[in-house]
C-alpha cells in the first residue's frame, strides 16, 4: 500500500509541476508577445527593413557599377583572308584592328552615370520620407485607439457604479426596475464596445507592422504623448527640398545625356597590325592608322535635342510640383489651425467641464438629489464631450502629420 502511495503522490508532484510550467510559458508568452516600441525605434526599423529601401539601394549600387563602363572601345576586329590576292599563289592575311574613341566620349559617359547615381539616391530620398510619414500615421492612428479604449474602460467603471447605486435605490424601493435594466444593458453595451475596439487595435497594429515590415509583434509606446509633437519650421521646407533635389537632379542627367550624344559626333581613332605572305614566302607585316568619321551623324543630334527637350519638361514639372506643394501648405495650414483651435477648447475647458458634470452628477445620484433620467443625460452630456475630446485630438495629430509631410505628387 505504502509503495502504491508513493506513486501517486510522483504522479500527482508531476501533474502539478506541468501545470505550472504551462501557467508560466502563458504567461510569458502574454508578456513578450507584443513588444513596445518608440516613434523613433519604429522609423529605424522601417527604414532598415523596408524592401522599397532596400531596392533603391541596389539601383544605386547598380548605377555606381555602371560607372565602370564610361571606356567604351569598339569590339576588337580580327580578320583572316586567304587565297589568289597577290599571286597565282594561295596566300594568307591576318589583320587586327582596335579603334578608341577620341574627345570626351568617355569623359561625358563617366559623368552621366555619376548623375544617374545620384538621382537613383534622390528617388530612395522621396521613398524613405514616404515611408516615414505612412509610419508615424500608423503609429498615432493605434495611440488613438488606446485612448478611446481607455475612455471605454472610464465609461464602464462609471455605469458599474451607476447600477450598483441603481439595484441599491431599487432594493430600498426609492425607484423601479426600469433604472436596474438600463443601467445593465449600458453596461453590456460597453463590453460589447470593448471587444469591437479590441478588433480595431489589432487591425491599427497590423498596419503599423506592414508599414515596419517586421514580424516582431510590435505596438506603439502608451507612454507616448497621444498629442503629435508638431515642429513649425519644418512642415514644408523638407517635401520643398526633396522636390528641388529630385527634378534639379533629373534636369542634370538630361544635361549630361546631351552631352554624350554631342560627344558621339566625333571621330574614332583606330590602330591595326597585319601579318602575310606574299607568294607563300613569310612572313611579311605592318601596321595600319586610321579614323571612323561619323559623316552621318544626323542620329545623335537628333538625340541631344530630345534630351535638351526633356530638360525644359522637368523644369516645367518642377515649377507645377513647387505651385502645387504650395496650394497644398495653405490648405493643410488653414486645416490644422481649425484642428488646432478645436483642440484647445477641449483641453483648456471642454475636458473639465465633463469631469465636473460626472462628478457632481454622480454625488447627487447617491444623494438622493437628481433623478435617473436627469443623471442619465447628464452622464450622457459628460460622455459625448470626452468622446469628442479624443476625435478632436485624433483630428489634431492626422492635421499636424499632414502638415509635417504634406504629399509630395508626380514623382
Amino acid at each position: 500500500m505504502m509503495r502504491t502511495k508513493y506513486k501517486i503522490n510522483i504522479k500527482f508532484f508531476r501533474g502539478k509541476f506541468i501545470c505550472l510550467l504551462i501557467m508560466f510559458l502563458l504567461v510569458c508568452t502574454t508578456t513578450f508577445a507584443q513588444q513596445k516600441i518608440s516613434l523613433e525605434k519604429a522609423l529605424e526599423k522601417a527604414k532598415s527593413n523596408n524592401i522599397d529601401l532596400k531596392i533603391a539601394d541596389k539601383e544605386i549600387e547598380r548605377q555606381t557599377v555602371l560607372k565602370k563602363t564610361a571606356f567604351q572601345p569598339d569590339p576588337l576586329q580580327v580578320q583572316y583572308q586567304g587565297g589568289q590576292f597577290n599571286s597565282a599563289d594561295f596566300d594568307h592575311n591576318v589583320s587586327i584592328q582596335q579603334f578608341f574613341p577620341l574627345g570626351n566620349v568617355t569623359k561625358a559617359n563617366r559623368q552621366l552615370q555619376e548623375e544617374l547615381a545620384k538621382l537613383a539616391e534622390k528617388r530612395k530620398a522621396l521613398s524613405s520620407y514616404e515611408l516615414e510619414k505612412a509610419v508615424t500615421l500608423a503609429y498615432y492612428q493605434y495611440l488613438y485607439g488606446i485612448s478611446i479604449q481607455k475612455l471605454n474602460s472610464e465609461l464602464n467603471e462609471i455605469y458599474t457604479k451607476f447600477l450598483k447605486n441603481a439595484e441599491l435605490r431599487f432594493k430600498t424601493g426609492e425607484s423601479g426596475n426600469i433604472e436596474v435594466i438600463s443601467a445593465k444593458a449600458k453596461v453590456k453595451e460597453i463590453e460589447t464596445q470593448k471587444e469591437q475596439l479590441n478588433y480595431d487595435l489589432a487591425i491599427y497594429q497590423k498596419q503599423l507592422q506592414f508599414f515596419v515590415q517586421t514580424t516582431e509583434n510590435i505596438v506603439p509606446d502608451e507612454s507616448t504623448a497621444l498629442q503629435y509633437i508638431f515642429i513649425e519650421n519644418q512642415q514644408n521646407s523638407k517635401a520643398e527640398n526633396l522636390i528641388n533635389d529630385f527634378y534639379q537632379q533629373q534636369i542634370s542627367v538630361y544635361q549630361k545625356e546631351a552631352g554624350t550624344f554631342k560627344a558621339l559626333r566625333t571621330p574614332k581613332f583606330g590602330l591595326g597590325y597585319f601579318a602575310q605572305t606574299i607568294n607563300t614566302e613569310s612572313l611579311f607585316q605592318g601596321f595600319t592608322a586610321g579614323l571612323q568619321i561619323p559623316l552621318f551623324g544626323g542620329v545623335n543630334t537628333t538625340r541631344a535635342k530630345a534630351a535638351e527637350i526633356s530638360i525644359s519638361q522637368s523644369q516645367l514639372a518642377l515649377d507645377k510640383n513647387k505651385m502645387i506643394l504650395n496650394l497644398q501648405r495653405e490648405e493643410l495650414q488653414n486645416n490644422f489651425q481649425k484642428q488646432q483651435k478645436n483642440l484647445n477648447y477641449y483641453q483648456n475647458e471642454g475636458l473639465q467641464y465633463a469631469n465636473q458634470i460626472i462628478d457632481t452628477a454622480q454625488k447627487s445620484y447617491a444623494n438622493g438629489d437628481l433623478s435617473y433620467w436627469s443623471y442619465i443625460s447628464f452622464l450622457n452630456q459628460a460622455i459625448d464631450i470626452k468622446k469628442q475630446f479624443a476625435e478632436a485630438t485624433h483630428s489634431y495629430n492626422q492635421s499636424a502629420i499632414e502638415l509635417q509631410f504634406p504629399t509630395i505628387k508626380n514623382n
